[in-house]
């Protein structure tokens, strides 16, 4: 007669069920909404404090900017904001693919002959990867205009902090914010000092380390040149391209949300018609580009991106 014997601890945990997705995504919202509330508890409860008042009263949320800085937003603007929102959008999209699809459905081989030529042959790469780096490279080309744009026209005065005290404003703004007591602004005349850091942030800071970080794990990088990729290791591109990618969806998600909650109908009549009035204008240039961001997302796929591939290498499956 055999003795039973106590299952071992591995052998217990292998038969547990896997968390389903749903509840791992409901467990997310729910810790999110109660961290929210408690933001929001805090910042009521420090606005309640004399010193906190003072301090609201002597930073408002903004800073002065210099005497020749433009007012308003020019047409260049509105469509490199379609623009970049397009690409970024899209790149996150297919850069999420290139990291979790396990068997691409179709591979691209780049044509060694052209402008662009090399002594080894080229690397077969998956459909996603070349639409992700066709895309970086456009958003690239945009992103230069968009620099040379920003310089020539003045506009570089408005997102660039001219003076320190940019932070103290800044988390005058952040706590306004988060008390839902929110600061009285004119953004086409002036950003606050929290939109200020954001958009300096993103220009300046996030999109160049996407740019060198995505550079490195490309296959455009030198793989022989031993003491560049020593200095420069591909671990250290890869712990930072994935954070750098949160932060873009992080700021897409509270950039949309601001624009929505704090007038958007004077708001996108700022961001895509360039004017400053509450005309509809601004809001149906809007939902037009919703129209064709959709379209693109959903072209975005084997069946259609397979002629537009063939066009500069050979597609495979």
């Amino acid at each position: 007669m055999s003795i039973p014997t106590k299952q071992s601890a591995s052998t217990r945990k292998a038969k547990r069920r896997p968390v389903p997705s749903w509840v791992k995504a409901a467990a997310a919202v729910a810790a999110a909404a109660v961290l929210l509330l408690a933001v929001f508890m805090l910042a009521r409860w420090l606005r309640t404090l004399p010193a906190v008042e003072s301090f609201l009263l002597q930073y408002p949320g903004h800073t002065e900017l210099p005497e020749t800085a433009p007012t308003g937003l020019p047409g260049w603007l509105g469509w490199q904001h379609f623009l970049n929102a397009f690409f970024m959008v899209l790149i996150i999209r297919t850069g999420w693919q290139v990291r979790t699809t396990a068997r691409p459905k179709a591979y691209w081989t780049r044509n060694n002959k052209g402008l662009v030529r090399t002594k080894n042959p080229p690397k077969k790469i998956s459909l996603d990867l070349w639409l992700h780096q066709s895309l970086d490279a456009l958003w690239v080309i945009n992103g230069i205009v968009f620099i040379v744009l920003l310089v020539a026209t003045g506009q570089w005065m408005r997102i660039v902090p001219t003076g320190w005290d940019v932070l103290p404003n800044a988390l005058s703004t952040a706590l306004q914010y988060a008390s839902f007591n929110w600061p009285t602004e004119n953004g086409w005349v002036n950003y606050n000092s929290l939109q200020v850091l954001a958009y300096f942030a993103t220009v300046f800071i996030a999109a160049p380390l996407a740019i060198i970080t995505g550079l490195r794990m490309s296959g455009a990088w030198p793989q022989n040149a031993q003491k560049l990729n020593r200095l420069y290791p591909v671990e250290v591109a890869r712990a930072v391209h994935v954070p750098v990618m949160v932060y873009f969806v992080l700021f897409i998600i509270t950039h949309v949300a601001l624009v929505l909650l704090t007038g958007a109908q004077r708001n996108l009549n700022h961001m895509y018609a360039s004017r400053d009035d509450a005309s509809w204008v601004g809001f149906w240039i809007f939902i037009g580009s919703l129209a064709v961001l959709a379209a693109a997302w959903f072209l975005s796929r084997p069946l259609f991106l397979r002629p537009i591939a063939s066009l500069m290498g050979k597609v495979s499956r």
